[in-house]
């Protein structure tokens, strides 16, 4: 069984002074949160259920329970908590399709098949994935052109760096 927890969301500022929170939505569809438990990085268990556009509330998950909070100082408390689920909750991908988090831990192959690492991590800031590939911490941009071949199934991906990244690499 899969064991990596996929984030899903962060809790933002409260919202009002009945422990309503923001919560800033990495999913394609927000209101599917409010289908699973939510787990902090310190392993506290969550529901949301919204009450309008990034707006929801939150009861704390215990094991005589369900407790909503229910104050903004509680809620408040909670800014800038990370809310993951494990990754083999979330729905099976279509052919030609997967998770970004599917990609890291991947070999990463140059044009001849060799490889020349694995990747350690994706980040996206907004502007488009890159794949961080390790030894060497290099930053691929995860587009067509760099990355033209994603083979879940087997396990790598091929790689070919941009001029400015390869040149960056000699010494």
């Amino acid at each position: 069984m899969d064991s990596r927890l996929i984030l899903m969301g962060v809790i933002g500022k409260p919202h009002g002074v009945r422990g309503q929170v923001r919560v800033n939505v990495f999913a394609e569809e927000p209101e599917a949160l409010e289908t699973y438990t939510l787990t902090s990085r310190d392993g506290r268990r969550f529901v949301l259920e919204w009450a309008h556009e990034n707006v929801a509330w939150l009861s704390i998950v215990t094991p005589d329970g369900q407790r909503r909070i229910a104050d903004r100082n509680e809620a408040g408390s909670l800014t800038n908590t990370e809310l993951f689920i494990p990754r083999a909750a979330l729905p099976e991908t279509e052919e030609e399709e997967f998770y970004l988090a599917d990609l890291i831990g991947l070999e990463a192959r140059d044009g001849a098949g060799q490889v020349t690492g694995k990747i350690t991590n994706v980040l996206d800031y907004g502007a488009g994935a890159s794949l961080e590939i390790s030894p060497g911490g290099r930053l691929i941009p995860f587009t067509r052109a760099c990355v033209p071949v994603v083979s879940i199934g087997q396990g790598y991906v091929t790689v070919m760096p941009p001029v400015e990244v390869e040149a960056a690499a000699q010494p």
